[in-house]
């Protein structure tokens, strides 16, 4: 555990601590090999297109009637290799149009936060700032709206249906704190979750619920210690699962001039927190649980013995080695079976294939489910790369089924979107984008889910590559 010292020092973060952080950032020898995350299928793209003369193989749905939209890391500016984390780069979200059969446009924009304005020599956009205030890791439709958002003290940013940025809000101002880059929809009341965390404050995270409107309902504070990471949480019928893991702030990497400062800490307990949804601190259940990392749990429910289950991607380690993005020994699909009677937290494997970016079909959150789609890895987890196939797990037969894309063609995360008045768990249309590393061009894949193994229900070519990045969604039009 810190010290009562450093938490001290870590709670305000004050302007000395940021300044020598800052000239150890200016010092920092550069490396020896090229930036795993500034080279290859992660590079950055320079310009912003619009493109409307797009190329469609196949057929589009024409029930599909909104966008399809993915955020990511995309500098502005060329940054500091010797310093530079994935995690930091500057957000870019990157979408196509589909309205009546046809893809009417693909665009990509940067998240004007103030120093991307300024880069590009534009007016600030309005609204107030949190620690970073340029969301870069998802981006979801709310109660009408598009919101590009991130964790650890970043604030949201509204965007209009062009993906143009419409300004920096707190929901209206409802939301007091920071946001998260995960939350989650509550199927039976379509009020969105979530676990939110800021740098600034080692000894607090909050869990927060939006309203059907786009407004802050509940945002209660529950005490942890060491400032720990949690990137995403799920939800049950009764309960929120908190995952409170051993990637912990770092004041070392933080003063070392690092843009990411958070380290693997063997010292800190890995837990697991059954919140009921309008519980108090008090009222969390919390569960032991092996160490290890999750950034992305794919679904979770109550079963009828009164455990929780929960299907996750779980890491051996993280940022225990590299200062640049993600590493970790191994990562495997495994299902978590959480005893709120004995406070302790089973781990089985469901496939110990490298995979990460689970997703279900989301009308299942918090409830029994079938299937889940994940992106294989081609490697440990070093730089995130993908291999060329998608995976459908079917978790009642403990089977699996791959599409394979082709040779050099990488996909995304794939997001599931139901068919309008679906009669099954995977009657629905599977989409994201995949990159050809070969022609250095992209496309939107839309395949059947449940026919999975077959050729795409449609394919929409984008001419340029669009580089690896984080989570994306369907938002519907309104």
């Amino acid at each position: 555990m810190a010290s009562v010292l450093e938490s001290a020092v870590r709670g305000v973060l004050t302007r000395s601590i940021l300044g020598v952080a800052a000239l150890n950032r200016a010092r920092a020898k550069m490396p020896d090999a090229p930036h795993p995350f500034l080279h290859g299928v992660h590079a950055p793209v320079d310009t912003e297109v619009t493109d409307t003369d797009l190329v469609v193989t196949g057929t589009i749905p024409p029930e599909l009637n909104g966008s399809y939209v993915r955020n990511g890391p995309n500098p502005v500016t060329p940054p500091n290799p010797a310093t530079h984390h994935w995690f930091a780069g500057t957000g870019m979200v990157h979408g196509v149009r589909l309205k009546a059969g046809k893809a009417l446009w693909y665009r990509n924009r940067w998240i004007r936060g103030t120093d991307v304005s300024k880069a590009l020599g534009e007016p600030v956009v309005p609204g107030p700032r949190g620690a970073f205030d340029t969301p870069n890791t998802n981006v979801i439709g709310i109660a009408g709206a598009t919101w590009a958002i991130v964790e650890a003290g970043g604030n949201p940013v509204r965007l209009d249906e062009e993906l143009n940025t419409v300004a920096h809000d707190y929901f209206g101002g409802t939301l007091k704190g920071s946001f998260t880059a995960h939350p989650h929809r509550d199927p039976s009341t379509g009020e969105l979750h979530a676990i939110c965390y800021e740098g600034q404050d080692p000894n607090k995270i909050r869990h927060v619920v939006i309203d059907t409107a786009g407004k802050v309902r509940r945002e209660e504070p529950i005490r942890v210690h060491d400032g720990p990471s949690i990137h995403d949480c799920m939800i049950t019928a009764h309960y929120v699962v908190i995952l409170d893991l051993p990637v912990t702030f770092s004041m070392k990497t933080l003063l070392a001039g690092h843009a990411f400062p958070y380290r693997w800490n063997p010292d800190h307990k890995a837990r697991v927190g059954l919140l009921p949804k309008d519980g108090k601190d008090a009222d969390i259940i919390w569960c032991d649980v092996a160490p290890c990392y999750v950034f992305h749990p794919c679904n979770a429910y109550e079963a009828d013995d009164g455990t929780v289950i929960m299907d996750v991607c779980a890491h051996d380690t993280m940022f225990a080695g590299s200062t640049q993005g993600p590493s970790s020994g191994s990562v495997q699909f495994e299902r978590w079976t959480i005893d709120p009677r004995a406070h302790r937290v089973d781990r089985t494997v469901l496939d110990a294939h490298h995979q990460e970016f689970p997703r279900p079909n989301e009308e299942y959150i918090g409830k029994p489910y079938r299937y889940a789609y994940t992106v294989p890895l081609v490697t440990k987890g070093e730089d995130f790369a993908a291999a060329s196939h998608l995976i459908k797990h079917d978790l009642y037969a403990g089977t699996r089924q791959l599409h394979d894309f082709g040779p050099g063609c990488l996909p995304g995360e794939f997001v599931f979107v139901p068919k309008a008045n679906f009669t099954a768990e995977d009657d629905g249309w599977l989409m994201g984008y995949v990159v050809d590393t070969v022609k250095q061009t992209s496309a939107l894949v839309i395949l059947d889910a449940a026919k999975f193994k077959s050729m795409p229900q449609a394919t929409i070519a984008i001419p340029h590559r669009i580089p690896s990045g984080f989570h994306g969604n369907w938002i519907a039009a309104q």
